[in-house]
């Protein structure tokens, strides 16, 4: 590629400069140590591999074990995780990279398996998710999610206060920045999509209402890591896990606005998803009304090969782009991009638990393919 490629250039996100536009996406790929849910070396060596992106987005990570919905997925809500985030961050660090963590409450997708002494898992309303599975052991297989309890109001400061905390122990971890998860039909997105959320208190029944709790925890965090290095990620039209919102523009342009007031560095959009979209390609009016709505930085995500991402920024849909699975398979994706390289295949039977196959073993290029 030409040494103007757009997407190899370098960019401001907030209060990071990035030296390119190829972001890796958030990825659960479910190889946390046991017991404790933490982090650790061969964790460390899979990030720091991936450490020319732009920017890493970690792996969804539960803000309390209340937050918890899969089995083997990485916490932030105790001293062992925070030390074992450590072990990530400096190997990224030290690999010239740059990473956020993902703060994760999955609310009703969970099963009493994963809660503190057996509870009820926790939504909005007490509605069960229409096809909803999750894994509750390396045997289990998928099993069906339940019908969960619905928060009290008094309950809604603590939920608050998990996702403040975890901010504060990602900061501890040495991370560079932090992503409120608010998509793919956990907590916030619960809260913020109408089939999902039938409150009648504060929280629930107007569209204001139904984003309060959203904006509560973004204005925590802020209060954390400051608006240049808060974001959130967000999945309008996106039907996996039981999701369903009749105006995604409407909702998602508010949002935007109120997110815009609080100005934090960007918004990642899950335009398409192979999880499940209830848009026939990318959701255009739904894209307009959040780049209308929000003058921060615009995250795209869904499905991405770097010529379109390259199209989209040249068009001004979008500002940066972030790639998922094939940051899987490609640990030196930028310098693929660059060299116009082949890709690697990832090999999907090996996303979710296990060890290095399928997770630290995709091979790089060689300096021999990346010079021709």
């Amino acid at each position: 590629m030409s040494n103007d490629d757009v997407l190899l250039s370098s960019f401001q996100l907030g209060d990071l400069e990035l030296p390119n536009r190829v972001l890796m996406a958030p990825l659960t790929r479910s190889r946390a140590q046991q017991p404790g849910d933490v982090p650790f070396e061969m964790n460390a060596e899979y990030y720091a591999q991936r450490a020319s992106a732009g920017l890493i987005i970690s792996e969804a990570t539960q803000v309390s074990p209340q937050g918890k919905g899969y089995a083997f997925t990485p916490g932030i809500h105790s001293l062992d995780q925070i030390e074992g985030w450590k072990k990530v961050t400096d190997a990224v660090h030290k690999a010239g990279g740059r990473i956020h963590l993902q703060l994760w409450h999955v609310g009703r997708i969970s099963r009493p398996e994963l809660q503190p002494d057996g509870a009820t898992p926790v939504a909005p309303s007490a509605i069960k998710p229409q096809g909803a599975k999750t894994y509750i052991s390396a045997e289990s297989g998928m099993v069906d999610v339940l019908e969960p309890r619905a928060l009290g109001t008094d309950e809604i400061p603590g939920i608050v206060e998990q996702f403040r905390k975890g901010a504060e122990n990602a900061k501890a971890a040495g991370f560079d920045g932090v992503e409120i998860h608010a998509a793919n039909g956990y907590l916030l997105d619960q809260f913020i999509k109408s089939n999902s959320n039938q409150r009648t208190d504060n929280y629930g029944g107007s569209l204001a209402n139904r984003l309060r709790l959203p904006l509560e925890i973004v204005d925590a965090v802020v209060d954390v890591w400051g608006k240049g290095r808060t974001g959130i990620r967000v999945s309008p039209t996106g039907s996996f896990n039981g999701m369903n919102e009749p105006d995604p523009a409407e909702t998602y342009g508010e949002l935007a606005k109120e997110l815009d007031k609080r100005g934090i560095a960007y918004i990642e959009v899950v335009e398409d998803s192979f999880q499940g979209n209830l848009a026939s390609g990318r959701p255009e009016n739904v894209i307009r009304a959040i780049r209308d709505g929000f003058s921060g930085r615009y995250i795209a995500n869904g499905n991405y090969n770097a010529d379109e991402a390259r199209q989209r920024i040249s068009d001004g849909l979008c500002d940066l782009a972030t790639f998922g699975r094939p940051f899987i398979a490609n640990p030196d994706l930028p310098e693929r991009f660059r060299t116009g390289a082949p890709l690697n295949e990832w090999d999907d039977s090996t996303f979710y638990g296990g060890s290095e196959a399928g997770y630290t073993d995709y091979p790089k290029l060689t300096k021999a393919e990346a010079a021709s």
